[in-house]
């Protein structure tokens, strides 16, 4: 057997050894001892003792060996070689790295000299650090010590410690600052194994230990403190060698199609109304929050040693409480734990004083200290209760406030109700956060309304925030919109019962109880009637408008609405998306202030601002008539006088033109496209444009179908697509592309093609959703109402498009909503052959549900 077939066969039983014991230290340094057994051989094969070390660096320095994990290694050249030498063991050198692989090492090698090295690593933090955790393997070991010297006389603690922590914000950054994503990173994301390697590397540079269990002789760590960071460190190691033999290679992601394998590692089973990924992730986020609260002890204690003189100074904040170093910090230890009502003033003290970022090692021990202090008659204390409604009207710090005490478990301790939703995944598959940071996320939205450097991001909603009153109340219909997911029935009826028992214990008064109560009963309304609804129907704006009681209350659920959709992915929130929101709001504040929706005095506005706008372009008084005589009342109540003038400018002079005309240009409310098709109508137009878009990578977000009095068909779409994301500023190309390209495929009377069914991503096939499909007439019978919920693939809409075009059925409206890896969609068809026979309903209803399969 050759040696590659050799390291495979023995790596392979030391993985099947681990799944009996799940000895996750012996595992990692078992890999690693087989590795330098391999390294040994290649290594003396080649010569190389004499002039040069051979070096582990990174986490194979630290004799730790994840199943797949890169192997680092540096080759230690003598500083004193002639040019002769060095010309001699280059090839050597060569030939050893080859050697690596050919045995099945999948190495990172660098070849230096020490001060080589000490260069680089005075350069770049990364080659720092992984140098911090060299190990000798064979070789000239006497070069390898004066290595060790040379680089620790020129390590410098404090900057390395500083250097580490810009490095880990940024780090947690990049990651939302947040554990709580549903696929989150177990080596990088916050709370996972990085952080507390960062920590570890801190203290050997500052020589205060190697391990956990030295910080606790130091005093860096409580007894206790050093135990759960230990049996953390240990979950979140093991977690990530399953993870590897579940893939079978380099994998840190948790993501959902693995989630359930990694849970049957564990050997943990599915129940009833509970999943095992979901098991296996509630664990994940439980570890990870408590290394999160202890890596923060752990900075502040590092930094109190390496910097004594600033740490020393303190500011008297109140009677108990003092500002040291920009943290909130206690005078007696065991403050909380002798006066409880002091746990929630702590938290009111970090949002009214300035220049307080966070709290001590000293409160973050006293709230973990005072755990079980926090009971039921903690919680129905006045004070305290006085003093979470204080916390809540605050104007600044509310949001770090909460966050805190998400971190710090205090806020599941006074709401039992949030302390089920910490760690609950949401297999909804456009959320990307756990139900607890979802929460969080929304009610930071709803305060940046009010922060004077975020209005520029949704002006429309700071204008309104800063004329709103209370809007305390917002911030409790965050907390409280989505605190009864999981617990089987309608979240939002579940959590209005739970927002009412709160009101009534804080002694809320009726009218904000009742603000309260039916914010979080209707958050999901608005979003759905401006996603799935023709707005720009009056019996749509009126029905609405009949769910508000006034302007206070649409103005909250507005505000409430588009935090909450901005609160679930990026993916999910877009500027056509805000125009909806924001264009229902103006729609129905118009009816709540009594104004009628007047069809006739909206159609003369639209004519006239439109009128207006083709004045300034030069055109002629009449230019207009004969393309506006062959269009009908609703086009003009549908489109802004803005689109009706860009359509006007292109189409007046050529109203009876026998080619089709393409316009695009960049989308008025945003990113993305608006696309203009004019053409003699066809029965499948709308499917053949539904292909071309598809077949570039663009998104349909809307579509308005309009047919002229003279049989032409006049179609506007708003799209999207990565192609509009090109660097160089080339959405010009790209406007000429969809123009000559869309022109070309409608100039060719070709059938259509059969509807591939295109790939599912990931997630959807980790979470598929049962299709459904509804089919309904409308009030009047004019036009039925097509929905359908779906994961999302590629040519879906093309495949709807085409079934429709085949049974000859003409489309008014679509509005595409992509929920992330979901789709709801919302067509509004033409009754007239539909309303002839429900057997064509069923056939329209079947197809498309097979369409739908996966």
């Amino acid at each position: 057997m050759d040696s590659f077939a050799s390291l495979k066969n023995l790596r392979q039983e030391k993985f099947d050894q681990f799944k009996l014991d799940l000895n996750v230290k012996k595992l990692t340094k078992d890999i690693c001892k087989l590795t330098d057994q391999q390294l040994l051989i290649a290594w003396n094969e080649n010569n190389l003792n004499q002039y040069a070390s051979l070096i582990a660096v990174g986490g194979f320095g630290r004799a730790e060996l994840f199943p797949y994990s890169d192997v680092d290694i540096l080759v230690l050249i003598s500083d004193n070689l002639t040019d002769t030498q060095l010309s001699e063991i280059n090839p050597q050198i060569e030939s050893f790295i080859t050697r690596c692989w050919d045995l099945g090492l999948e190495i990172g090698s660098s070849v230096r000299t020490t001060q080589e090295c000490l260069q680089e690593a005075a350069a770049d933090i990364t080659v720092r650090t992984s140098l911090l955790e060299s190990r000798w393997i064979g070789g000239n070991k006497k070069n390898y010590k004066k290595f060790l010297s040379e680089y620790d006389l020129a390590m410098d603690a404090k900057a390395f410690y500083q250097a580490k922590l810009l490095e880990l914000r940024q780090r947690h950054h990049r990651y939302n600052d947040t554990p709580y994503s549903l696929e989150p990173n177990c080596k990088e994301s916050p709370g996972g194994l990085r952080d507390l390697q960062v920590i570890l590397w801190m203290t050997k540079a500052a020589k205060l230990g190697n391990s956990f269990a030295d910080l606790h002789k130091k005093g860096l760590l409580t007894k206790h403190e050093a135990l759960t960071i230990n049996r953390n460190l240990t979950f979140l190691k093991t977690l990530r060698t399953q993870l590897h033999l579940v893939a079978k290679r380099r994998q840190d992601v948790l993501v959902f199609d693995l989630q359930t394998q990694l849970a049957e590692a564990f050997g943990l089973e599915s129940e009833p109304g509970t999943r095992a990924s979901e098991k296996i992730m509630k664990r994940y986020y439980w570890a990870a929050k408590a290394v999160t609260q202890l890596n923060e002890i752990l900075l502040q204690n590092i930094e109190a040693i390496l910097f004594p003189k600033e740490s020393r100074r303190t500011r008297p904040v109140s009677e108990y409480f003092v500002e040291k170093q920009g943290l909130l910090d206690i005078i007696d230890p065991l403050l909380f734990e002798k006066q409880p009502e002091q746990i929630l003033r702590a938290f009111l003290l970090l949002t009214k004083t300035s220049g307080v970022k966070g709290f001590s090692t000293q409160i973050l021990r006293g709230l973990y200290n005072a755990r079980s202090l926090m009971n039921a008659s903690w919680r129905k204390n006045p004070e305290n209760r006085q003093c979470f409604l204080e916390i809540i009207k605050q104007p600044d710090g509310v949001t770090q406030a909460f966050r805190l005490m998400n971190q710090t478990s205090v806020l599941g301790r006074y709401l039992p109700a949030f302390r089920k939703i910490v760690g609950q995944m949401q297999h909804d598959l456009f959320h990307v956060y756990t139900v607890d940071q979802h929460i969080l996320m929304v009610l930071r939205n709803v305060r940046r309304f009010s922060v004077v450097e975020h209005t520029h991001e949704f002006p429309f909603c700071s204008q309104l925030a800063a004329n709103y009153d209370k809007p305390w109340i917002l911030v409790l219909a965050a907390l409280f919109h989505d605190i009864a997911k999981g617990r089987g029935g309608d979240h939002s009826i579940l959590g209005k019962t739970d927002a009412k028992s709160f009101a009534k214990d804080h002694g809320l008064n009726k009218e904000d109880t009742d603000l309260l109560v039916w914010l979080v009963a209707e958050h999901l309304t608005m979003s759905q009637i401006a996603q799935k609804q023709d707005i720009s129907d009056p019996d749509v704006i009126q029905a609405f408008a009949k769910r508000i009681k006034n302007e206070r209350y649409l103005t909250g659920l507005y505000l409430l609405t588009v935090a909450d959709v901005r609160g679930t992915s990026p993916k999910v929130w877009n500027a056509w998306k805000g125009k909806l929101l924001e264009d229902l709001y103006r729609l129905t504040l118009r009816v709540l202030g009594g104004g009628k929706h007047d069809l006739n005095s909206e159609l003369e506005l639209n004519q006239s601002e439109a009128k207006k706008i083709l004045r300034l372009y030069g055109l002629q008084s009449d230019a207009h008539e004969n393309l506006w005589k062959q269009l009908d009342i609703p086009f003009f109540l549908r489109h802004e006088p803005s689109d009706i003038a860009w359509l006007t400018r292109h189409l007046y002079g050529r109203v009876n033109h026998d080619e089709p005309i393409v316009r695009a240009r960049l989308s008025p409310v945003g990113e993305g496209l608006q696309v203009a098709v004019y053409v003699k109508d066809q029965p499948d137009l709308f499917a053949r444009i539904c292909s071309y878009f598809d077949q570039q990578g663009f998104s349909i977000l809307d579509a308005r179908i309009h047919t002229t009095q003279h049989g032409y068909a006049l179609d506007t779409f708003q799209i999207s697509g990565t192609n509009l994301l090109r660097e160089g500023g080339h959405y010009r190309d790209i406007i000429q592309l969809v123009e000559h390209g869309l022109s070309e495929t409608l100039k060719i009377a070709a059938p259509l093609i059969t509807a591939s069914k295109g790939r599912l991503s990931r997630q959807s096939r980790s979470f598929p959703i049962q299709p459904r499909v509804s089919l309904r007439a409308d009030e009047r019978g004019q036009y039925f109402v097509l929905s359908i919920s779906a994961n999302d693939r590629t040519g879906l809409l093309y495949a709807i498009a085409k079934i429709l075009a085949e049974h000859s059925i003409s489309l008014h409206t679509a509005r595409i909503n992509t929920l992330g890896e979901r789709v709801e969609d919302v067509f509004l068809l033409d009754g007239k052959n539909l309303s002839k026979d429900t057997k064509i309903q069923v056939e329209l209803e079947t197809e498309i549900l097979e369409a739908l399969a996966v």
